[in-house]
């Protein structure tokens, strides 16, 4: 099915599988092939074409092993941003 469909990653293949699945081989290749033309169509185009909407597909979430880098980069930022309205605030008084 990949020669006949653009598919671009994990999500287009996770997408391919479903509407391999739930509407058959068949009509997949028979709507690449109607789409086609000269080249290979999105996936998003065979589901229109198909009349089909998949589910979303699943995001592969990355584990964030240490965030102490980006807190003290917000640490900084926070120190800078208040002296930065002290003055301000003295005025206001």
């Amino acid at each position: 099915m990949n020669q006949l469909i653009r598919i671009l990653n994990d999500g287009d293949r996770e997408t391919l599988a479903w509407l391999r699945k739930h509407v058959g081989d068949v009509r997949v290749a028979a709507a690449a092939r109607h789409l086609g033309g000269n080249g290979k169509p999105y996936l998003s185009a065979v589901c229109r074409y198909l009349g089909v909407r998949p589910p979303t597909p699943h995001q592969q979430l990355r584990p964030v092993d240490d965030c102490t880098v980006g807190d003290n980069y917000l640490a900084q930022i926070r120190l800078l941003l208040a002296e930065r309205n002290q003055p301000l605030l003295k005025h206001q008084r």
